[in-house]
This record gives C-alpha cells, structure tokens and sequence, in this order.
C-alpha cells in the first residue's frame, strides 16, 4: 500500500501525487507486460505505489470495458479498506461507486464499481457461484509473500482458471523476494497447454516478473547488548526514551497481540502524565485485526499539533497499511503464528520469534517520509539466529474449512490439488476426519448435499456452520443467529476505564446465566435489542462496547439472510417476546446447549480435580481464560469456541457446560474414531 496523508478529512492519504510516486516512471512498460503475459509478478517495496496506481494505471488503460472489473486481493481486511478509500478519492468518487471493497460481513460495492479490492477469501467465496471468476479480466493478489491459507488457496485456483480463461490477467504482488517460486509455480506444467513446436522453438511464454523501485530512507538499526526480560514494559520505556531523547516523528511499536497492546497502551497513557511540561502530550493507539474499521481508522487520524503519535500493533501493520508520520520502530521480535497439532486437534495462536523477512519489514515501515531508526529488542545474535521466513499458513493450521471450501469448488481429489506448498498429510487427514464427524462429508469424502454445500457458503467456520444448520431441529435457530453473531465478533463486549474494574464485573454479574458463556453473549444481545432499545445510552451504563454490538446486530442480520437464501426461515416473533430473563429458562438453555453440542463436539474438554480442563482427544491441559464466566466454577464437561496460548498456559474462551453423554448421540463417528486410537 501506498503513503498515507494524514491531512486528509476523508481517508488516510498520500503527501506526495500520484504522479510523484516511484510507480508513475513505470506506467507504459507495466502496461506492455500486462498485455504481453498472462501472468506478472510484481517486486516492491511497501510504498511504491503499487497496491493504488497499478489498478488505476488498468481502468484508464481500458481493463474494465464491457462491465468486467478488476479485482485486488488484500490478506487482511483493514487493507482492503484503507487503499480502497485512498483510490477512492484519487479517482474522486464516493467508496462503493467506481471503487469499493468486500470484507466479512462488510459490501462496499455496486453495480458501478470497476475496482474492487477484498480479502483473499472473499473471492475463493465468490468463486462458489461464479467458478471461473468471470466478473474479473484482471485479479491483482497484493501482499502474496505473507502467505496466509487464502493467498496460497487463491494463487491454486487462479492457476486452474488461467486454462480455461487464457484472457484474464493475473498479477501477483510482492514486497520480498519470493518471485522465482511463484514463477515456476505458474509456468511448471504450462509447456503442455501450448501446441507442440518444432525443435529449437520455446513454449510460450506464460509469466514474468517486474521489479519496481521503493522509496525508502535511511534506518538505523539498534540492537540490545543483552536479552530483555520483559518485551512489553522494555518497549515502553522505549517509547519514553525517545520521546524525550529523539526529535520530532512518531512510534510504531510491534507487540504480539490484544492483551499485550491494552496493557502498553495503559501503561503509556499512566507515565504520560507525569511528564515533563517541556516534552509534548503522547497519543497511544491500538492496531489489532479484532477491532472494528472505525476504530482501525483511529490511527491514520492526524496527530493534533505538538503531541506524538504511539500505534502499537500487530504484525497488521508489517505490510499493506502504511501510517504516515512514523520515524521510530520499536521491534519485540516476536509475532503469534497459528499452530494446530493433529495429534491433540487443538489449534493455538502460540507466541514464537519472528523470521528475518519480517524483521526487515518492520525496520522498512521507519523509512518512509524520512531517514529513521529501528529498535529491536533483542541482540544481533539473535537476529543472526532468526529463520530467514516462516513456514506458510497453509502448513501450520486446521485445514477443515479449506478443504471444505475446495471441495464446494468442485475440486474434488484435494491431495491432487496444485498447493504453492503442500501441506502435510496428517493435516489433510485430521481435517477430512472432522469433516465427515460434522456431516460436510460422505464415507467417500464426497461433499453432502444440502449441509456440507451449505456449509461452504456459511461465512463462519466448519463448526459454527454445522452449528446454525442443525438449530431448527432444536428449535433454536434464533437464539443460535445471535450467538453466531456475537461469537464472530472477535474481540470482548466489556468496557471498562481506569479503577472500573470491579463496577465492570458487577454489570457483567448482572447477564451471567449459569450454564456459561454462549447462553451469557445471547443474554446481552436480547436485553441490548428489547430493554436497551439498541441505544448507546444502555450500554455505557452496563460497561459494554456498543459498536461491537451493533456490529453483531449487522452480522446476525447478514447470517439471517444466507440461510433464507436455503429457504430455512428464521421465526423472530417468539424470540422477540422472550425477555432476557427467560434466557435461563431450562427447556430451551438445554436445547441450545445440545445444539452447540451438535458442532463443537471436537472442542470439548473434561474438569480436573485441580480445576483445570484436559481436551478429550489429546490430554491437553486447558485454563478456563479469566474474560469467561467458567473461571474458577465449577463443570464437569464442556465445550468451548476458541483456545489461545499466553506465555506457558492454554486459555478455552466462550465455555459452555455440557452432558458426556450428549457427545456420544451426536458425534458417536467422531468418539468412536478417538476411542480406536486409544
């Protein structure tokens, strides 16, 4: 992505024009490439202009006659959103017009638009009803080097649809070096589509790479002469140090996750303010993929005059969204990766050190408007020491929902389908495994019809969609939305400021139902709809975020209407006369209770003696997280919706107390298959 402004009212924009931009020297020839081959591989650095000027560079070129349009992939959707508005207002239109964008639950688009930028996974979806992706000539995946599941998924599919679509234009951006593998993964197998030739004649070409010139500044990089104890507060006292040491510029600071962020960000705005009068206010920012685009918005504001911006973030900011203004890095060296284990079928995200590649990214983010400095808090041993990338996604994490998604594709022998890198078998098999226990799939690994197909197109995972599809045999598909919604969310309903803890845990007393989280999240949702009138008001008084709520109250609505698209209607007029203390009712807690039994029968865990959980499968020690109602209370079986790792312990979040013999009646294939491994 390109440089932003930040005098702009509007969006995050660039200082310079476009035509100062190092791209603009490059128009004609990319122009000629594009024309000449099928498939270009693009090398910037962040900030040459590629992500902005490419797709404008087409349009006027006359890429989008006959209504086709162009199509730029982003893997996370804070950029899909920033450089769709950024182009937006360069070719001065309201986003959703001639430019707009697709995320999760979030369509910026209309019949109008000609540029569109999504997620990589948005358009693996729409290619479930539209298989070749004949909307697109041109489909431009951006930031390719990250690869995440969907970059790698989408380049696959891509390759297939270049045989049968030799016209579309396909462009693959990257920002480091990894142009040769993704050239031999699109010109292997190509000298079979062209004719046999005589003797001495080559093939045709198929791709080229092009590499563009960054714009960058000097960065001095400084190391630790000794290893930090503590990451969080040693980045902190280097946001004071130079604050009061360095001149002008603002901070970037690369921390792990949420939690690490919240405590940072509290722990500046607490030692700001005892500052000296002659050093300037500091503006401390979160960056995290759980907050909404609003807030994510927040730190590409401009900085009010005399104070110094503070984003710390997530490895969100290490390509594709550029903050202008930053002169300082401050580098933790760690990142969290997802890490599944198919021995215990527990997916983590799990702290590990970062790898050379992303270092550099990181130091490069100081370099942008003028010479910087980047602090990495750890020694140039370890730097030494650090893998030069990490392995790819597809190679790490629970492949249920890819495998789901190629086989709703049509790609039926997914072994056979052409991966950029091959994941390992235990996973492909661990995920079919799943996928058969939750009914997507036949004893012939053939995906079922109506509930795997619509699972596929269910935009929430595996679980969740079997989930939702199951709540009208336990009449409770209303309440099932609602904790569909709440749960995709991503991040925690509760507020609180500085010494409002205790008033938060009363206000969160207030809603807990006894049976645990999920009934909890459906508890809030109906007394915010019915008694709380949807209003702000309401929530402040109750310590809960209300834009996290309203955004529920768009994805429930959203959810609703991909299953009235299966004819499955949704009877709101009962739900609508339950009052939220008729949540707890035992009837329908118990029905919603088997109902979320039905899907996450793979995430269930056992209470030890000592108050602890072990999962069922792999004997894993799991802590009931501190945010869930289940802390420190008692429950013999459950199941959980998500599990993360924070520093040498296990956290399940959104826990609901189960029966055991529940898992056998609905998921006696899934226990059967645990119970022959022992």
């Amino acid at each position: 992505m390109t440089d932003l402004d930040l005098d702009s009212s509007f969006i995050p924009a660039l200082h310079k024009p476009p035509s100062l931009l190092p791209i603009a020297k490059y128009r004609e020839s990319l122009l000629y490439v594009v024309e000449t081959f099928p498939v270009i591989i693009v090398i910037g650095q962040t900030g040459s202009g590629k992500s902005t000027q490419i797709p404008q560079f087409l349009e006027r070129a006359g890429w989008c006659s006959d209504g086709k349009v162009i199509g730029i992939t982003q893997p996370r959707r804070v950029a899909a959103t920033t450089v769709a508005l950024r182009v937006a207002e360069e070719v001065g239109c309201e986003v959703g017009q001639e430019v707009g964008y697709s995320i999760r639950f979030e369509d910026v688009t209309s019949s109008s638009t000609r540029i569109k930028f999504l997620t990589d996974a948005l358009l693996i979806r729409e290619a479930l009803t539209d298989p070749l992706l004949s909307r697109y000539s041109v489909i431009m995946v951006d930031e390719a080097h990250e690869r995440s599941i969907s970059t790698d998924i989408l380049l696959g599919l891509l390759k297939k649809i270049r045989r049968k679509r030799p016209e579309l234009r396909i462009i693959i951006s990257s920002a480091t070096l990894q142009a040769e593998e993704c050239l031999k993964f699109f010109t292997a197998g190509s000298e079979q589509e062209v004719k046999k030739q005589e003797d001495g004649q080559t093939p045709q070409e198929i791709a080229t790479i092009v590499s563009l010139e960054g714009r960058t500044y000097p960065i001095d990089t400084l190391y630790l002469e000794a290893p930090a104890e503590d990451y969080v507060e040693k980045a902190v006292n280097t946001v004071f140090d130079i604050h009061t040491q360095e001149g002008e510029g603002d901070i970037l600071v690369f921390l792990t996750g949420r939690e690490e962020i919240d405590n940072a960000i509290q722990a500046v705005a607490e030692r700001a303010t005892q500052l000296d009068s002659q050093h300037g206010p500091l503006q401390p920012l979160p960056l995290y993929a759980g907050l909404s685009t609003e807030q994510q918005m927040f730190v590409f504001d401009k900085t009010p005059e005399g104070t110094r911006k503070v984003v710390f973030s997530t490895n969100i900011a290490e390509a594709s969204v550029t903050i202008d203004g930053i002169v300082h890095v401050i580098d933790c060296g760690f990142v969290k990766l997802r890490a599944y284990n198919p021995k215990t079928g527990i997916e983590t995200l799990t702290t590990t050190p970062i790898s050379k590649a992303s270092a550099s990214q990181r130091a490069g983010r100081a370099g942008r408007t003028k010479a910087g400095k980047c602090y990495r808090l750890y020694t140039e041993d370890v730097y030494q020491a650090l893998p030069e990338t990490n392995p790819p996604e597809i190679q790490r994490s629970n492949l249920a929902s890819t495998i789901l998604q190629l086989k709703a594709l049509g790609i039926d022998n997914v072994v056979r389908f052409d991966f950029l890198s091959a994941p390992p078998s235990e996973l492909m098999s661990k995920a079919l495994e799943l996928l058969y226990s939750l009914g997507a799939l036949d004893e012939y690994a053939k995906l079922t019809h109506p509930l795997g197909s619509r699972m596929a197109e269910l935009a929430v995972e595996p679980m969740m969609a079997k989930t939702l599809l199951s709540a009208p045999q336990f009449n409770c598909l209303s309440e099932m939305l609602t904790i569909a919604a709440m749960t995709s969310l991503g991040g925690n309903i509760w507020f609180y400021h500085d010494g409002e803890r205790h008033k938060m845990e009363a206000s969160r007393r207030k809603f807990a139902v006894e049976e645990g989280d999920h009934l909890t999240l459906l508890n809030v949702y109906q007394t915010f709809i019915t008694k709380g009138k949807k209003e702000a008001k309401f929530c402040h008084e109750h310590n809960l975020n209300y834009k996290s709520l309203t955004r529920a109250v768009s994805i429930r609505a959203q959810l609703k209407r991909y299953l009235e698209r299966f004819n499955i209607n949704v009877d709101e007029a009962l739900s609508s006369k339950r009052d939220s203390s008729n949540v707890d009712n035992s009837s329908k807690a118990e029905q919603i209770r088997r109902c979320l039994t039905s899907g996450y029968f793979a995430h269930t865990a056992r209470m030890q003696p000592d108050g602890t959980y072990r999962n069922v499968e792999g004997g894993t020690i799991l802590h009931a997280h501190p945010n869930s109602l289940m802390f420190n209370r008692k429950a013999d079986w459950v199941i959980f919706y998500e599990i993360m790792e924070t520093g040498d312990k296990t956290y399940i979040r959104d826990i609901t107390k189960i029966e055991k013999n529940w898992l056998v009646e609905y998921a006696s294939e899934f226990y059967k298959l645990s119970n022959s491994r022992g």
